[in-house]
């Protein structure tokens, strides 16, 4: 990103303070420091106010914040907050919005009693989060880069796997290939679960060996210069009963049928909705446990979220997931998940990586 898109980025927030009765904006959230001046430490904090941003960290930070920060750098010895009220109290700011949703209350009461007479805090979750949403044409072509590592990654390590591994040893190399391909990090913990274990849609990996005429659900997703991807697959060694064929062939309908709803001006539930309508017509409706989807970037789970409720309308350069399921107790579960991005027309998948059951 170049230090025009994070200029750009603030002027956009600061625009939105009116609207919020803001005369200034004190952040914490990790991705909303990075997203606002490129900063990637762990410790930082950011003042942001129509006279401009100013990046607060620790001494451990000071090379790092000065190479990658878009936006003048104090270096503080002292709580980060303190420093940053000090700058605002020069500057007369009185409605300090902060991230209530990131704060905890030992925080809160620390920054209240460090607050200066004339000033007051205002809640303000989200005002970062609604600008990450879009995503501008460098950012997708980053997350197009870590989909595409998680599609690669993920064909390699399927042409290792054998009857026998167990699923940590095949969501260890799972993540391998994905560094080896250029991934900072998994953008979450790998999840790899075989024959029953498949209906809990979000279980770790075990050390239960992966058996032959059992259902294999991979669950992965690259972190690559801080943005992420995800994609589900399933695999199966040997050839699969017709119940299980039937159950898959649902689950694939219900995909097809919310990638088709997506574009923009709909609702993300309305998203949701087009896959409910199918697995209610295949009588598992009740056997879908979660959203059909998730907004993703800098964290893995953002908004929008394609739920129940969720009146988000979707725009273009927006990207999330579409990944419905259906989980039976006690016979496994299906799931197929794609990173998508929201065009002017309706959708482009990112996935590469085939959509069919992988019989091994």
């Amino acid at each position: 990103m170049t230090p025009a898109e994070f200029q750009q980025r603030r002027r956009r927030l600061v625009a939105e303070f009116p609207r919020r009765k803001l005369h200034a904006l004190l952040l914490t959230h990790p991705p909303n420091v990075r997203y606002l001046s490129g900063f990637t430490g762990s410790n930082g904090a950011l003042l942001v106010d129509p006279a401009g941003a100013i990046l607060f960290t620790d001494p451990r930070y000071r090379l790092q914040a000065a190479q990658e920060s878009a936006c003048p750098v104090r270096v503080a010895r002292g709580w980060l907050l303190a420093a940053a009220l000090k700058v605002a109290r020069r500057r007369k700011l009185r409605r300090i919005g902060f991230e209530a949703a990131h704060f905890t209350c030992q925080a809160f009461e620390a920054l209240k009693e460090s607050l200066y007479l004339a000033a007051s805090l205002e809640p303000a979750s989200g005002l970062v989060e609604a600008l990450r949403m879009v995503k501008s044409p460098p950012e997708v072509a980053l997350i197009r880069r870590s989909v595409l590592a998680t599609s690669e990654a993920f064909q390699r390590a399927m042409a290792q796997a054998r009857p026998g591994m167990r699923e940590r040893e095949l969501a260890a190399e799972l993540e391998y290939q994905m560094r080896l391909l250029g991934a900072d990090q998994p953008a979450f913990e790998t999840i790899v679960t075989s024959g029953v274990r498949t209906a809990l849609p979000h279980a770790r990996s075990s050390d239960r060996p992966v058996a032959r005429n059992r259902l294999l659900l991979i669950d992965m997703g690259a972190s690559l210069e801080g943005y992420s991807s995800d994609m589900t697959r399933m695999a199966f060694f040997g050839r699969p009963g017709k119940p299980l064929r039937q159950l898959y062939r649902a689950v694939l309908e219900a995909q097809l049928a919310a990638l088709a709803a997506v574009r923009p001006g709909v609702s993300a539930a309305h998203v949701d909705r087009q896959a409910r309508r199918v697995l209610r017509a295949h009588n598992l409706d009740k056997a879908f446990a979660h959203s059909t989807g998730h907004g993703l970037g800098l964290e893995i789970h953002e908004p929008p979220r394609l739920g129940r409720g969720d009146k988000t309308r979707l725009l273009p350069g927006m990207v999330f997931t579409v990944e419905p399921g259906a989980y039976l107790e006690g016979f496994g579960g299906v799931r197929i998940e794609d990173t998508v991005v929201v065009t002017p027309t309706g959708c482009e998948v990112l996935t590469p990586t085939p959509k069919e059951l992988l019989l091994l």
